[in-house]
């Protein structure tokens, strides 16, 4: 896995200094000098998506499983994203060390797997419903563009990728998953145990929960939509404002094509690569997009790194504590 890992990173960093030669490093530093008061501001509209993006994750979650607050799974989505954005990892590490986390509060392993399974489906649905919603503006815009065609190709096939992953959790994929692991544990210590017995009924019974999955795919649209706000903010800050619409179809856009790079860590290149092409639809000039990425990337960084050091503190405890208290 981590030899896929520093291939995607060498194929990030390889685009990403390829988009800084071809639009010229002063020229983007110069940009990102001027706008700097964007990025604390950013960071601080950011915090809205991650709140709501938690909320999501409490949502889905099962009850009777559980006696954490809010609080906790805002820290832990906070947690996620940090990983995902900082570290050499494809989009889904986060995901694996906020289940580990949520263990070591006291969840139990399938209802926590469980969760963030059903969690991530409902985000990958609601970026897809929320792609859908910029095409849809974009084409009411009259702007004739080949991107169109390719994102709503993406659409479509994003579309078809959902479907396959819910019938694959509907018909009973984690049945796989907890026999695989049962066997898997067995072999290794020579002990009989339930590893992940119970994953298939767990996320049946959210699937079953229309409040839960409505509220969890409600809650990840909003932070969609929030991120638009990040997009006006930081095109003023750039000297490029534009109107509230057109910054929501550059960020649907961005964010589609970002999501097609999963594989490469922190879809470096990918990202800069999506904003720069969805710019050029509104006469962005293609340096304003790398640097409305840069801004993006040095928000994460302000929110990120304090996260990470969150993270490696929780690791640190020597029994599961309930982050709220911290």
């Amino acid at each position: 896995m981590k030899i896929w890992s520093l291939i995607g990173s060498g194929i990030g960093i390889a685009l990403t200094l390829w988009f800084l030669y071809q639009y010229g490093f002063d020229h983007i530093l110069a940009l990102v000098v001027t706008a700097g008061w964007a990025i604390p501001a950013v960071a601080l509209i950011h915090v809205p998506q991650i709140l709501t993006s938690g909320g999501s994750w409490r949502m889905v979650t099962q009850e009777h499983a559980l006696n954490l607050t809010w609080r906790n799974y805002y820290m832990l989505r906070w947690i996620r994203e940090a990983i995902n954005n900082l570290l050499p990892v494809a989009q889904l590490g986060g995901v694996a060390v906020g289940t580990r986390l949520l263990v070591r509060r006291g969840v139990q392993l399938p209802a926590a797997i469980a969760s963030a399974i059903v969690d991530t489906t409902l985000e990958f649905l609601s970026q897809i419903a929320f792609t859908l919603l910029g095409l849809i503006l974009l084409s009411t815009n009259a702007i004739e563009s080949d991107i169109e065609v390719y994102v709503l190709s993406g659409v479509l096939i994003a579309a078809a990728f959902a479907s396959a992953l819910l019938a694959a959790q509907w018909f009973g994929a984690a049945k796989i998953l907890e026999w695989g692991s049962e066997k898997f544990a067995e072999s290794w210590s020579r002990t009989p145990t339930n590893g992940i017995k119970g994953l298939h009924l767990a996320i049946m019974e959210l699937y079953r929960s229309p409040r839960r999955i409505g509220g969890g795919f409600l809650f990840h649209l909003v932070a969609w939509l929030l991120g638009t706000v990040e997009i006006y903010i930081s095109l003023i800050a750039l000297d490029h404002g534009l109107a509230i619409v057109p910054c929501l179809i550059i960020e649907a856009l961005g964010q589609a094509l970002k999501t097609a790079g999963f594989a490469i860590p922190a879809a470096l290149g990918v990202q800069e690569g999506g904003y720069v092409l969805a710019g050029t639809l509104f006469g962005l000039p293609p340096e304003v997009g790398f640097a409305l990425s840069l801004i993006r990337r040095l928000r994460d960084v302000v929110l990120g790194l304090p996260a990470l050091a969150a993270w490696h503190w929780f690791e640190a405890l020597p029994q599961p504590a309930d982050i709220s208290s911290v």
